[in-house]
Parts: C-alpha cells; sequence; structure tokens
C-alpha cells in the first residue's frame, strides 16, 4: 500500500540579511555552511516570496500567518492574541491582549533608552516568578499578567481602550524610547501600572541575584501588538489535512492553535541558540507517522540579527542547517515515503538593521519524487536577486497552495 504525500515548512526565522563589510560582503547565510538548503535548492524549486503584504509592518506575526497560509488582510488583528490562543487565554469581547516583554530600561528624569528587550534572555523560571509578584501587585479588574517563556509573556486588559501607540522594543535597540513611554503615561490608568510594575521589579530578589551574577535585570515591561482574538478556519476545514506546529514561542504555537494544528511542546525548546534541535526534530519527523504535514520554526537565527551578533547568525543558520533539515530530510528519506518540503524564513532580520525588514525572502521547494536537477543554484539572498530572477510569489499567503499543489482560489 502506497503511503500518504507528506508535507513541510521548515522555517529559520529571520535567516535574510544584507552583505556585510565584515564577511568580504557576503550575507551570514552566504558565509554559512549550508549543504543541506544548498542541496535541496539545486534539486528543487526556488524563488522570493512576499510574506509581508504591503501595508504591513514586517513582524513575525504576520510573516508567519502568510506562510501558514492565511491572508494577514483578512485574519490579523495584532500579534498578542495569537499569543493569548497558544496560552490557553480565552479573550472575552471586552478584552484586548498586550504582548508583554520584560525589558531593561536606562532611566532618566527625560529619557528612557531601550536597553535590552529581552532583559538580557532571562530564563523562564526567573521570569514566572516576576510574571506571578507582577500580577499580584499591579494586577486588577483591568489587568491580568500571564506568564509565557523567557521575556515574552502576556498582559490582558478589560476595558475601553484608551488610543495608544505601541511600539515592538526590538525596533528601538540602545534608541530613546521615551516618546512612547510618555504616551502611556498620558493614561493614568497606563502611567500607574508602568510605575507599580517598575517598582515592583526595582528590588526583587530575582533581579538582586541577576545583577550579582552580572546580568542586566528586568527593571521594566513594555506591553505591544495588541489586538482581539482573531476567527480562522482550521487547516482541516481549507485543506483537509491534519498537521502539527513546533515552535518554542508562544507566537507560531497561537498560530498553531487556531489553525486546528497539534501544538507540540519540546523539552528545552528556548528559542535561541541552546535550543533543543534534536528533539524538535525528533518531534517532527514522529508527527509525520500519522499525520499530514508539520511546520518546524526556529528563532535561534532572529534573535541574532536583534542582538546584532554575525557569529552567532552564523551558528544559529548552520545549526538549522544540519540539525533540523539535513536531519529531517535524511531521516524521511530512509522511510522511502514521498514528501514535498518548503525551506524558508518569515522576514529579513539583518544585522545592520537589528529588526526586520519587508524584502520579499528566499524560498526553496523540494520534492522527493524529483530525481532531476531544479534551479541549479545555491540557496542564499544573492542567488534569489541575481540574474536571471527567480520568480516571485506576490502573495506570501499562497505558498500552502503551492506545496499542496492546489489551485489558488
Amino acid at each position: 500500500m502506497k503511503k500518504a504525500m507528506k508535507y513541510l515548512i521548515l522555517v529559520g526565522d529571520g535567516m535574510g540579511d544584507y552583505p556585510l563589510a565584515e564577511l568580504g560582503e557576503k550575507t551570514p547565510l552566504e558565509a554559512a555552511a549550508t549543504p543541506a538548503m544548498d542541496e535541496l535548492c539545486r534539486k528543487g524549486e526556488f524563488f522570493l516570496t512576499a510574506t509581508v503584504p504591503a501595508g504591513f509592518d514586517p513582524g513575525s506575526d504576520v510573516a508567519n500567518l502568510s506562510l501558514m497560509g492565511y491572508d494577514p488582510a483578512r485574519y490579523y488583528t495584532g500579534r498578542a492574541p495569537l499569543e493569548a490562543a497558544s496560552m490557553g487565554i480565552r479573550l472575552a469581547e471586552e478584552e484586548t491582549a498586550f504582548r508583554c516583554n520584560l525589558v531593561n530600561l536606562a532611566l532618566a528624569e527625560e529619557s528612557a533608552t531601550m536597553v535590552d528587550f529581552t532583559a538580557d534572555h532571562i530564563r523562564s523560571e526567573e521570569a514566572a516568578e516576576l510574571i506571578a509578584d507582577l500580577n499580584e501587585q499591579c494586577g486588577s479588574a483591568a489587568f491580568r499578567f500571564h506568564a509565557g517563556v523567557s521575556y515574552r509573556h502576556l498582559l490582558v486588559y478589560r476595558g475601553a481602550l484608551a488610543p495608544l501607540k505601541t511600539v515592538p522594543p526590538h525596533d528601538y535597540i540602545e534608541q530613546d524610547i521615551s516618546p512612547f513611554r510618555h504616551d502611556y503615561f498620558r493614561h493614568e490608568l497606563w502611567k500607574e501600572l508602568l510605575e507599580n510594575a517598575e517598582d515592583v521589579l526595582a528590588d526583587h530578589p530575582i533581579n538582586r541575584k541577576r545583577a550579582a551574577a552580572g546580568k542586566l535585570p528586568a527593571n521594566s515591561i513594555w506591553p505591544w501588538g495588541e489586538g482581539k482574538m482573531p476567527q480562522m478556519p482550521t487547516f482541516t476545514e481549507r485543506f483537509g489535512l491534519n498537521g502539527s506546529m513546533i515552535s518554542a514561542v508562544d507566537l507560531l504555537k497561537g498560530i498553531g492553535v487556531l489553525a486546528g494544528l497539534e501544538s507540540i511542546n519540546v523539552v528545552g525548546a528556548t528559542g535561541f541558540l541552546d535550543t533543543n534541535y534534536q528533539g524538535k526534530a525528533e518531534a517532527a519527523l514522529a508527527a509525520l507517522e500519522d499525520k499530514d504535514f508539520v511546520f518546524v520554526h526556529l528563532e535561534a537565527p532572529d534573535e541574532s540579527g536583534h542582538q546584532g551578533s554575525i557569529d552567532n547568525k552564523i551558528k544559529a543558520i548552520e545549526d538549522f542547517d544540519l540539525k533540523i533539515v539535513a536531519y529531517i530530510i535524511e531521516r524521511l528519506r530512509q522511510r522511502e515515503v514521498d514528501f514535498r518540503a518548503v525551506v524558508t524564513m518569515d522576514h529579513y532580520t539583518p544585522i545592520s538593521l537589528r529588526t526586520h525588514s519587508t524584502d520579499p525572502v528566499p524560498t526553496l521547494l523540494y520534492d522527493s519524487r524529483e530525481l532531476t536537477p531544479g534551479s541549479t543554484r545555491a540557496f542564499s539572498e544573492k542567488s534569489a536577486t541575481s540574474l536571471p530572477a527567480v520568480p516571485l510569489l506576490g502573495n506570501g499567503h499562497q505558498l500552502v497552495n503551492k506545496l499542496l499543489q492546489i489551485p489558488c482560489s
């Protein structure tokens, strides 16, 4: 009996970049050793995918909705509701979810600088204790806190929402963010919340221990990415297939939950360089034993781009190639199953910007049944943009249709 076709999307978050003088005008992706992606690219189809529609900011929320086949223009309501879905938080009609980062700010009388939007990549165990104390001492009928992973948490607000200009903290690394902070302070309820939160964090035992260990304390919170819960058809309803989502971060897990995918929690999945690559790869392979589709997301290249660390980004890309792409593809070949796999990224996170950009992303589509050479190009930004030009998939949310060989409606 012939085994059913399997489908995969493997995402190296933020892998794309611009040429760097430090790398001889190569990008980290070009400088990295990526034999698995290069092989698949040469044997498969190579093209660019516009994951961020015109008029949208290049957030991982918008871009990954596109990669999962959901048009952001129809389904995007904000980042935080996606994370709320992952955390099992049901939002009432009068409630709005905010992503709530634990951050480190340099506070002065007339200014505030975003020193680190991750609070020095605070550990989840430490963060959970901080969030619990914030909820106990600052929570109210209007606000409640929910602990997430590392620096990524959730704040749920109940009531009429004041006009606020919220911004992603990773867009303002080492910059003065006082204009946005002052916008919160114009509203007494929010001013009281932020001031009380900073009082709780100022001399917290967790922060004292971190400071003693030479780590940055989490001395403030940063609410952003607000929105109401979206209504989305499931993956099964749309395509007649079941599947699994594998990611360390609540944003991707939430997209998976709303898409009706099984969300697989991998022990040791951290969203950074120390994540459990082996566990994620094995989880993907196990899921494909009885599922049709799996989406595997690796956060480390993006985090390294935000850090501005060339070495870390190269390592993150090489680990993704070796420990995820090569491992999963080789094991599927050994099983002698037919499969179609997309390898891509959600957006660029250029070292020079330390935040996201809207560039269309290099994408490869490999079909295990095709034995003839495909693109003849290596997998990189330059390969995708050099002449002759590769095709552009202008509507990124149609990538899933292309993977599944379903005509776009």
